[in-house]
């Protein structure tokens, strides 16, 4: 109960300022300072976003200027060159590195960092750092995917009938098997994916609507929530650590009392084996299947049964992971035709054409028709196994129509935050497979992979938006990618051998914590600036003569050139 009041509290602070938003009159600040455009010669624009190839905003010489990776140049008057950003790279591809990490090893995306520290450390504007965020959560899970692709089931001992009473040594002698499954739950993401796919194609449609002002504002307020929610799993963690430690310490302090009394003293199991052996053979109830079923009836049903084991023990199912492929690959190709700032479309259209919202009509229609067939098919494939007793674990999830459109649901929210803010989803996702009761390993896993295919998905909206320059997006995609895999071994290890990974947590949460309130203060210095002016909404598509003249005329020059 306490929880839905603080989920209602932050729903009606976030109605409250798009309401604050839709308020204002013509969507722009007559007050607001205006910004120098370099394109055709100069024009100006309230929102360097506005300003093709020049997104970035410099408010000391009030102008838009494009972001260089490690530009060390300071000739002042060029827009191209005399940013310098050398130094926030540096330490930003650091801070990155570990943060990939850290949130790897804690089991989060890491967009709680990367999109307020983008702001304040690497000096991106706020849409911008969302995208940025994007290609580096892509990174960082592409890095714990993986790692989790090659781990099996906490459960490796399955068997082939859940009546089965006998002990493990009596279930192989008798002819048994035991069975196992990958730690990615892939039949979950097939469905569950392309609704938060889905979800994120509609958090950026969102995200482009809205003003600087609000989107900090519902960053926030997401994330502040999120540092709270870390706070918290710090405080039961470090609770967990504090009982096992003094556990393990009492019982060396009892292996050494009891070594002290007994010396070198074995007990010797060798002369139990033959007897073991016997009572093993005498028992010829358990010969036959290495459990409690009738015999007669039995034959067909373990059959299929054993090979529906065998099909779900395939560490790499192929056709699982082509379908997987099938659905990123068709989503890119979706929004490559519809292209944007950043890449023009490949069949020539602009936002303005009927084909623009048609094409953006295609993504949700093959999304939700995806996730609709693996729906489907997850139904059936249920149904098919509880017709032979499949042997489902205690934490496995039984679908049925009622779970599928509630969890989807949820989902696909997921997927809106994702895409609005530019974070991974998990803050939503991790709760919901718990309340799913699906084993913490696996939820971990399973949604780190959904996770992989959503961020990759948006990362590449952002980018053909114009919004994220390509250079910055593939490396801090790399350096998310190496820090996840490379530091998270490490810091596995050191957790192994201390046993407190509650400090991670801690440092996560502070870092979120601390950053959110650079975000703040960037919105009220912005707000100040602009006397206290609240943007509204802006428009979806902003074609104008002045734009279509100046693509005009780059055109025109382009040509003469040739020509020449």
């Amino acid at each position: 109960m306490i929880q839905m009041h603080k989920t209602c509290a932050i729903v009606l602070l976030v109605c409250g300022l798009i309401h604050l938003s839709l308020a204002a009159s013509d969507g722009k600040c007559s007050s607001g300072v205006t910004f120098q455009c370099p394109n055709c010669g100069g024009i100006e624009v309230t929102d360097c976003l506005e300003c093709d190839g020049f997104l970035n905003t410099d408010l000391k010489y009030e102008m838009c200027f494009s972001r260089k990776l490690f530009n060390d140049n300071n000739t002042e008057g060029d827009p191209n060159e005399h940013y310098r950003h050398l130094w926030n790279d540096i330490v930003g591809t650091f801070v990155w590195f570990m943060a990939a990490g850290v949130a790897t090893a804690c089991g989060v995306g890491g967009g709680g960092i990367y999109v307020p520290l983008g702001i304040v450390l690497l000096q991106f504007a706020p849409k911008p750092a969302s995208g940025l965020s994007q290609a580096s959560i892509f990174g960082a899970s592409l890095g714990g995917l993986v790692l989790n692709q090659k781990n099996k089931h906490p459960d490796k001992k399955i068997r082939d009938s859940k009546n089965s009473t006998c002990s493990d040594e009596e279930y192989v002698e008798s002819g048994g098997k035991f069975y196992s499954r990958p730690l990615i739950d892939y039949d979950m993401v097939l469905f569950l994916a392309p609704m938060e796919m889905a979800g994120a194609v509609l958090g950026v449609l969102i995200q482009k609507l809205m003003p600087n002002w609000l989107y900090l504002f519902i960053s926030s307020v997401i994330l502040s929530f999120t540092s709270y929610k870390t706070y918290l799993k710090f405080f039961a963690v470090y609770a967990v650590e504090k009982v096992e430690r003094k556990e393990r310490e009492e019982a060396e302090k009892k292996a050494a009392e009891k070594e002290q009394l007994n010396g070198s003293t074995h007990p010797t199991e060798e002369t139990s084996d033959p007897l073991n052996k016997a009572e093993k053979g005498s028992s010829p109830s358990n010969t036959e299947n290495g459990n409690n079923e009738p015999q007669d009836n039995a034959d067909d049903e373990i059959k299929l049964r054993r090979e529906f084991l065998e099909e779900d023990s395939k560490q790499y199912p192929k056709a699982k992971i082509l379908a997987l492929l099938v659905l990123w690959i068709g989503l890119i190709l979706l929004t490559f035709f519809k292209g944007g700032k950043g890449v023009e479309s490949l069949i020539g259209i602009k936002c303005d054409s009927p084909w623009y919202a048609v094409l953006i009509a295609l993504q949700f229609v093959w999304t939700l028709g995806f996730a609709t067939v693996y729906g489907l098919k997850l139904l059936k494939r249920q149904n098919a196994r509880a017709a032979v007793n499949y042997p489902y674990l205690p934490k496995d999830v039984l679908w049925d129509n009622k779970k599928l459109r509630f969890y989807s649901t949820f989902t696909f929210v997921a997927g809106i935050v994702a895409g609005l803010i530019g974070i991974g989803g998990g803050m939503v996702l991790g709760p919901l497979m718990l309340q799913m009761g699906i084993h913490p390993r696996v939820s971990s896993a399973t949604t780190a992979t959904m996770i992989v295919l959503t961020s990759s998905s948006v990362a590449i909206l952002f980018v053909t938006a114009g919004l994220v320059p390509w250079e910055y997006a593939v490396f801090f995609f790399s350096v998310c990618l190496c820090g996840a895999y490379i530091g998270k071994k490490y810091i596995d290890r050191y957790v192994k051998r201390t046993g407190m990974s509650s400090v991670l947590i801690f440092i996560l949460a502070t870092i979120i914590a601390l950053a959110t309130m650079g975000c703040l203060v960037i919105v009220f210095l912005g707000l100040a600036r602009n006397d206290w002016c609240f943007d509204g909404f802006k428009k979806f598509c902003d074609i104008n003569d002045e734009a279509k003249g100046c693509a005009a005329t780059r055109m025109l020059n382009l040509l003469t050139e040739v020509i020449s």
